[in-house]
Formats: structure tokens, sequence, C-alpha cells
């Protein structure tokens, strides 16, 4: 007799990312390959931000003590000369922005702020702080400090650091590799004809899109059949995969052998079934060394669950150390009710920090419409039943 090992939404959430334990492996790839992979080293500063005194302004680089008098211009300091201090009293340097500063001025004064100058002399105002549009030399980050760690996620703003410091390459974990699957007889993919009777494979293509939004490449390997011995013998050939992702054939049905096949297979099951709405058929483990993630059948509970439990654990695994959904506050825009006894999964739309449930948590979880018209999920607690106006809820963006 199938029987499920339920855990709870908390306790399932634990569960999915602790399922992952090892390390992959690292490479170095190319600055101008490395956005959306993930370090695998800490970097370190290697070159001073600034690496030298300069101007934040074109304007003039005087003494502050000299600030209200008359000087004259001794020179012009443009960007990518190295200039010698030679100041003698009452004198003052034309400089642009981007140019190093000498070591016997300690204040750069805009054009715009002066009294008045013109190519042989400026008047200083009286106003002017001491150090103004001085940038100095390591005041952004100095040699040796730490500028990223290690599973830190490389964005475009990660690789403008990198290239200030001159880093060309950069060590990376390699990306892990995924396999998913769709189970039923009745599928047809959406470049074949359906009947009537027949549906369409929903969940490989929005799953396979899912992990690629969230910066993962996964190949597709088809429907499995309703089949024992066959799936049995599709998964035999598949542990050479980090992640192994079905949907469907889980639940207590007689043409439901995933779970069997897995087992055959050396699945190590974590937990299977959920407390929640939609998606209690939920499934996470371990085969040998590949993570094993099957999902419900029906596609909105097979895109939400993916996206809540799957996700986390596959950026883990990745060696993101950032794999957590972040939560935030949003305000209950009007009321609608839940199931108490279980954690229900409430999509809706977040705008202007007010949360508006989809079709006040009335839908299904075969749909696919809540999906396209919501960017936010609500989790409750297992013991609420009613969701009352402008009260605070945590919300996951989505």
């Amino acid at each position: 007799m199938k029987t499920f090992n339920i855990v709870s939404f908390d306790e399932a959430l634990e569960k999915s990312v602790n399922i992952v334990k090892k390390e992959n492996p690292k490479e170095y790839v190319s600055l101008f390959q490395a956005l959306g992979r993930v370090l695998a080293e800490d970097i370190t500063c290697r070159k001073n931000l600034p690496a030298f005194n300069n101007s934040a302004m074109d304007g003039f680089a005087f003494c502050h003590k000299d600030l209200g008098q008359t000087l004259q211009i001794k020179d012009t300091i443009y960007a990518g000369m190295i200039p010698q201090a030679s100041l003698e009293d009452t004198q003052c340097y034309k400089i642009m922005t981007g140019a190093q500063v000498p070591n016997d001025v300690d204040t750069i004064i805009p054009f715009e702020n002066c009294v008045s100058y013109d190519e042989n002399e400026v008047t200083l105002d009286r106003k002017t702080k001491k150090g103004n549009a001085l940038r100095l030399k390591g005041e952004e980050q100095k040699e040796g400090s730490v500028l990223f760690e290690k599973g830190q996620l490389v964005t475009s703003s990660v690789i403008a650091m990198l290239a200030s410091q001159g880093i060309s390459t950069v060590g990376v974990y390699k990306k892990i590799s995924i396999a998913i699957f769709s189970t039923g007889d009745e599928l047809k993919e959406p470049w074949q004809s359906a009947t009537e009777n027949e549906i369409y494979n929903v969940n490989s293509s929005a799953l396979l899109a899912l992990l690629h939004e969230h910066g993962f490449q996964a190949d597709y390997c088809g429907v499995i059949p309703d089949n024992l011995e066959q799936s049995i013998d599709y998964f035999s050939k598949m542990k050479n995969y980090d992640a192994i992702i079905t949907t469907g054939g889980i639940s207590m049905g007689e043409a439901d052998f995933i779970e069997a096949a897995l087992k055959e297979n050396g699945l190590e099951e974590s937990f299977h079934g959920i407390n929640i709405k939609p998606g209690k058929p939920t499934m996470m483990g371990k085969m040998e060394n590949t993570l094993v993630a099957s999902m419900p059948g029906n596609p909105l509970a097979a895109f939400i669950n993916a996206f809540l439990f799957l996700v986390p654990a596959l950026k883990k695994l990745q060696g993101n150390k950032d794999y957590a959904h972040q939560k935030f506050l949003a305000q209950n825009s009007e009321e609608f009710r839940v199931k108490s006894g279980r954690v229900n999964i409430v999509l809706g739309d977040l705008t202007d920090g007010k949360f508006t449930a989809f079709g006040k948590n009335r839908y299904g979880s075969g749909m696919i419409t809540p999906i396209i018209n919501s960017n936010a999920i609500f989790v409750s607690s297992e013991n609420e039943s009613q969701i009352f106006e402008n009260s605070y809820l945590n919300i996951f963006s989505f």
C-alpha cells in the first residue's frame, strides 16, 4: 500500500535544501563568460580604489588654507598625467575630472563655484570645505580587503568591480546538469496534434523556462510511459545528472510508478507529501549523488512548488550562498478565505505594497491563468481560515 511521508511547509523548505551536501568542482572562465555564474573563491582587492588621489570634478586644486584668496594658476593637470608637487605660495592647479592630485593640495573647487577666474588666476569662494571633490587613494576599497565571498552570484555590477581589479578570468562553480521528465500516456508535446481526449505537455516547457529565468540550463528528456519497468530503465541511465526533475506520477493512482521506479534506482526519500494546497504530492530526495525532485502533475501546482522548493535547492547545489527566497511585508487589499489545517499557497498581484489574491483565492491547481496574472505568493499558516482586509502578510516575490 502506498503511503505519504508528509511534512509541513517549513519542514519541506528545510529538507529540500538540506538534501544538498556536495560542492561542485571549480573552473576558470573569462570575465565575459562569468555573468550568472557563482564564485567558487573569495575575491580580494588587488588594486586600491581609487588607485591614487584624484579629482571628482573639473576645477582648481588648492590648499584649503588659501580659501577666499586670489591664486595664480601654476599648471593644468589632465587625466593620465603623473604630476609632481610644485606649488609656491598663492598658487593652484587647474585640474580635470579623474586627474591625479599632487600631494601639495587638499581641496578641489569646481569652476562654477569660483568667484571668478581666467587663464592666469582664480578667486576662491569662502565656503568650500576642506577635501571637497578630492577622492583619496583606497577610500572605496583597499588592497587586501574582501570584495566578494565564495558563493556569490556574478552580476553585471560584480563584473564591473572585477574589471576594475584587472581580473580577466575568475574561478566559478561548474554549471550543474539537470534532466526534466514528464509522465503520462495522455500527454502530447506542443509541436504535436492533440485530440479532445489528449492534453499538451505544459509542465516540461514551463519548468525549463522557470529554471532558465533563475540561471539554470536543463535537458528535456521526454515523457516517461506509465509503465514501471520502462520507468526503472529510464532513471537507471540518468544518474550522471546532478538533478532529475519529474512531473506527475507520484500520487496514489494505479498508474503512478515514479516513486517505485526511483526507489528501484536507489532513491533515498527525504519527504513525499507536503501539508499544503496546492501541490500536496510533492517528493524530494537523493539518488546516489543526484538530487531528485518530483512535482505534481497539475500545471499550477508543479510550477509553484518548483519555484518554492526546487529553485532554492538548485541554487544551493550550484554553490550560491543566497539560495533562500526573501520575504517581505505587504498589506492585504481585500478579504479572502483559506482552508485551515494546512498551509495555503495563494497567488496574487503585488502593486504599490498591496497584495490582491487572484480570484479571491478561488482557482484550481490545474489552471495556468492564475500564474500568468500573479507576481507574488502568500503562504498562510495552518490555523488560518480567513485573511482580513488591511492585514499585513509575508509575501514571496514571484
